[in-house]
């Protein structure tokens, strides 16, 4: 069983993620509002508008949302990251596809 759990906080931090690699600029705005709301730092959501965090498991899980691939997915799993937990990451990325369309 994986320690990584897709909780609120991680949603908002793959979501600043995905708004900033979309470009659009003011859900970009509304990611990093909620994030900030929910006692994130601006270190923190630096990270994420990169692609990245500060925790090793997170990171791995907003690179499988920015270019979920079969490496990405590979590199979460041994990460720690469930399968249940791959999926929903999975599925955040191609809502915020379905968004950008």
């Amino acid at each position: 069983m994986s320690g990584f759990l897709l909780d609120e906080r991680m949603r908002l931090s793959i979501e600043v993620a995905l708004a900033a690699a979309s470009g659009d600029t003011r859900r970009l705005c509304r990611a990093e509002d909620a994030a900030m709301a929910a006692g994130m730092t601006g270190a923190e959501i630096d990270a994420f508008r990169r692609g990245q965090s500060f925790d090793f498991q997170l990171s791995r899980a907003i690179g499988l949302a920015l270019a979920p691939d079969q490496e990405l997915l590979r590199r979460a799993r041994r990460a720690g990251l469930s399968d249940r937990v791959c999926m929903d990451i999975a599925a955040l990325a191609a809502a915020s596809r379905e968004v950008r369309s």
